[in-house]
This record gives C-alpha cells, structure tokens and sequence, in this order.
C-alpha cells in the first residue's frame, strides 16, 4: 500500500506522487543540457527538489546521449572552510554516487591523481575532466545541497566550475552542470577567508546561463495527489476537505503531504476508510502539527531567530511597511519559501499554515512566562463569557505586561506577542486563534473562537511623532468585524511613546460606537 511521503526523495511505487518530470519544464531543461549550459535549480526546503533531480537523471541515462549523475555534498559542510578536506568529500561523494548509480568504479583512481597533481584547489576540476575524457558520452552533473557548503569550499568548488566551463572544448569537462539549492545562486552571499569583502554567487560561477524555481503544487495538482489516496484506498475527500488543504497549504508539497497524512493514516477516525475526509479532520490535523511543532515547522521556527528574517517579518506582523528593508532580505525570504510575492504585488506569509506558526513561535517565550491562572473568563457552564474575558486581561496586563513585554523575542510588537500569549491561554482550553496583518496598514487583526462566541480584535501601536490612532482604528475594525458578521469587537491600543506612565496606571478601557455603529471595546495599554 502506498502513503504520503514527508520524508526523502518521492518513489511513486511507494509513495502517492506526482509523477516529478511534470513538476517542471522539461523541454527547457533538456534545452539547457543540449546547448552545454551549467544552470541553476532553486526552491524552498521540502518541495522535491531532490525527487526532480533523481528522475531527470533516470530520464536522461534511459533515453539521451549523455550520462547522468545526481549527488548530494552536503556531507562537505562539516569540513566548513577547510578545503582539502572537503574537497576530497564533494570528490568522494561524487565517486561513490558513480560507482552506485552508474557502476563507475574507475573516479577514485582520478581523485587521488587529481590530488597528488594539482592539490585540493583543482582537484575536482582535475576528477571531472579526466571522467570527461574517458568517457563514451558527454557527462551532466546533478550537484544538490550546493549552498550547504560555505565560505571558501564554495568559492573553490564555484571556480573549479568555471575554470573548466571556460577551458572547454579543447579540454574534457561535464557537458552540463545543474547546482541545486535553497536559494538563487545571486543571493549567496560567500564570507570566505581568503576574500576581504563578501563575493556573490553569481560572481564566483559567472557562466551561469539561467536560475530555474521549482514551485509549489497548484490547486489542480494537490486535489490530483490527494485523490491518489482515493483511488488506491476508496477513502474520499469531501469536496470542502479538498478545498481546505489547498487554503491551508497553498500546494506547499510537504504541508499538502504531511496534513493528509496525519489526517489519514495517523487520526483513528480517519484510518476508518469507510468515513469521507471531512474539513474538521483536516483542521484538526494541522492543529496537532502546530502544536507539536513537527520538524518542517520546527525548522521555519528557527530562522526567527535570524537578524535577516527578524528585518522582514517584524514590521510585516506589525503592518508596516517594508521600504526601509533591503531587497537582498526580502528575496531571501521569498527562496526560503516564508513569502511569496502575491499576483496583485505586494509580500505575504507564503500560507495560512506559516500565518498561524510565525507570531505562535514568536509568543510562546511570553506565553511559558505567564503565571499559572484559572479560566475565570469562563462561565458556570463552560462557555467564553466576553466581558469575564475582557476584566481577565485588563488585571492580567496591568499586572504582568511590564515584565512579559521583555521576555517577547521583537520588541517592535512585544505587546501583540504578549496580548496573544494571554489568548492562547484562553483558547487551549478549547477554541482557536486565527490572525490577519496587511502591511502598511499598521495593524493585526485576531479573531478568537471558542464554542459559540466568536470575537474579533484589531491591535494597533501609538508611537512617537504619530497621531492618536483610535480614529484609523474604528474604521479599520468596522470592515474587520464586518467580515467576521459581528456587531462588537476589541479594539487594542498599545500606547509606546516615550515618557508614558507604568502600564498599571495607563491601561483603561471605555466603550464606544464605532463609525458602522458597531458596539467597540476600546483598551488603551
């Protein structure tokens, strides 16, 4: 029986798959291989870059001229900077893929000449082009993990690249290169010790003909692999199930996986085959994987703890704009796959999985450091009683915003950190916590359900030289809680001038109508 494949490279005999071949522009990349270009092949962690690669390699040595080699080298990244040592790992790693895949046993023999000849600097140059020459036909070389490698083991491995592209035809060198990697070749910036200043990628490998993306499954092809499940179990997807992976996912290929698999194979009542795959199974399995931080999310975690994530995606949860942001950061993010740039322009989260994980991640240091408490928000019977939860917070944040908003890991919207720290609190007893942030627009909306009660809040921040945004705020909020079909909401002012008094003795709230005559909540903290 196959299953959703969340780990490796994708074998559709055991895996339900599409078929990889499709995922890209084939006739372009065979192109590429018969005019001898070394090109690029870029995408996101977890997409199928390394499935693609393996079956254009098959591909290849099935039906064309050439002979095909895929290899991984990141087993070179250990070796950091020192490059003997990681040149005798990228040669190695290239000799033992050959003698495995091809039942080339003759590369060690070349690596250890090429070596004693020319030292570590050339020594791959020198391994490829004596393969080259004996080779019966012209040899393409798949490299995946390329930019695992840093500073100068990837300036050399680079120029040995080059030195033998430019030296061809009258020396023997690999027909084709394809380099694979996370990001696009000119957005590696190489620290190397041998070089006073950082030098790009494309600078280093300036033979380069063209930078390939392999993108996300489009809302045709994640319905197609999830009927796959359909068609070998007889399990079917209700048409909304169908549709919420898409939402949720946006054809990220190891959300689109990794959600059906938990909902099918790991859920008791999904295992039942006789049950259709409901939307409340599929929002419950992207639940447990935020919750249990699952590794492809644990690893998104992380990079906020990077100073060039932390540029971008602050002022984006703060709905501010990101003109003073380097466009080299927000490339960067957009080939990490955390963006995309949207059709109608602009930057967002790249999916509404991503949208919930980023400001969770990003409050759970306040949310560890909130005092133990019970649930007074909650009435006699079990449910959320908005004006119990609305005194819970105002006492909670006069006594503990003080202190919390220095535990939040971005100062800029520490006190949204903080406000959904409390939430969160309020919603693991049952309920969820959904957001919105526009940038530019200065806010971040929440919506907060629980049982039958469902409350919209708008957070905005009064800062220095700024007007008082309470005006903006109510008017923002009205479209907001229209959305949402309410007639009341919160509207959260976090005041963050300079000279303020302690928040004990500023935090107030009054209630007001807002401009669409809707009953507001106005909290001044």
């Amino acid at each position: 029986m196959r299953f959703f494949n969340t780990e490796g490279p994708v074998h559709c005999t055991q895996h339900y798959c599409l078929p990889p071949l499709t995922r890209w522009d084939l006739d372009e990349i065979l192109g590429l291989i018969g005019r001898q270009k070394y090109f690029l092949l870029h995408a996101p962690r977890q997409t199928g870059k390394t499935s693609c690669m393996i079956a254009l390699m098959e591909h290849l040595n099935r039906v064309g001229p050439y002979q095909a080699l895929y290899v991984n080298i990141e087993t070179a990244q250990t070796a950091r900077e020192d490059v003997p040592r990681a040149m005798r790992a990228i040669c190695g790693a290239i000799g033992a893929s050959a003698r495995g895949l091809l039942g080339e046993e003759r590369l060690f023999t070349w690596i250890n000449e090429a070596l004693a000849e020319q030292g570590a600097d050339g020594a791959l140059s020198g391994m490829l082009t004596r393969w080259s020459a004996a080779a019966e036909r012209p040899i393409v070389l798949l490299l995946d993990e390329v930019d695992a490698l840093i500073g100068d083991t990837l300036v050399s491995l680079l120029r040995q690249l080059r030195t033998g592209y430019t030296q061809r035809p009258g020396l023997p060198f690999p027909q084709s290169v394809m380099l694979c990697g996370v990001r696009d070749l000119r957005d590696y910036r190489i620290h190397a010790r041998s070089e006073p200043a950082p030098i790009t990628g494309g600078s280093a490998l300036n033979v380069k003909a063209k930078s390939l993306r392999l993108g996300d499954f489009s809302a045709e092809e994640t319905h197609r692999l999830l009927q796959e499940h359909t068609q070998e179990t007889g399990q079917a997807f209700t048409p909304q199930a169908l549709t919420r992976v898409w939402e949720l996912t946006q054809g990220q290929p190891w959300l689109v996986n990794a959600l059906a698999d938990r909902t099918c194979f790991e859920q008791p009542e999904g295992r039942d085959r006789r049950r259709a795959i409901s939307v409340a199974m599929i929002d419950a399995a992207k639940e447990s994987m935020i919750v249990e931080r699952v590794t492809h999310l644990d690893q998104l975690a992380d990079k906020l703890r990077e100073e060039r994530v932390r540029r971008v995606i602050e002022p984006m949860l703060a709905g501010e704009t990101l003109d003073s942001v380097p466009l080299d950061d927000r490339d960067d993010l957009v080939d990490l796959g955390l963006l995309r740039r949207a059709q109608g322009g602009g930057l967002e989260v790249a999916n509404p999985i991503y949208r919930e994980v980023l400001p969770r991640m990003l409050a759970s240091g306040p949310q560890d450091s909130l005092p133990r408490s019970a649930p007074i928000w909650l009435d006699a019977q079990g449910r959320l009683d908005p004006e119990r939860l609305l005194k819970a917070f105002l006492d909670f944040w006069r006594q503990h915003g003080e202190p919390l908003l220095r535990s939040a890991p971005y100062a800029e919207i520490a006190p949204h950190l903080v406000l959904m720290a409390f939430l969160h609190r309020v919603v693991n007893g049952g309920g969820s916590l959904e957001r919105e942030y526009d940038i530019g627009a200065g806010r971040m909306d929440l919506c907060l359900r629980h049982g039958e009660t469902t409350l919209g809040l708008e957070l905005k921040v009064w800062r220095d030289g700024r007007p008082d945004p309470l005006t903006q705020g109510l008017i923002q909020l009205d479209g907001y809680l229209a959305g949402l079909g309410l007639d009341n909401g919160w509207l959260v002012l976090f005041d963050r001038r300079a000279g303020q008094p302690p928040i004990a003795e500023r935090t107030s709230v009054e209630q007001v109508r807002s401009p669409g005559g809707r009953c507001v909540q106005v909290i001044r903290a």
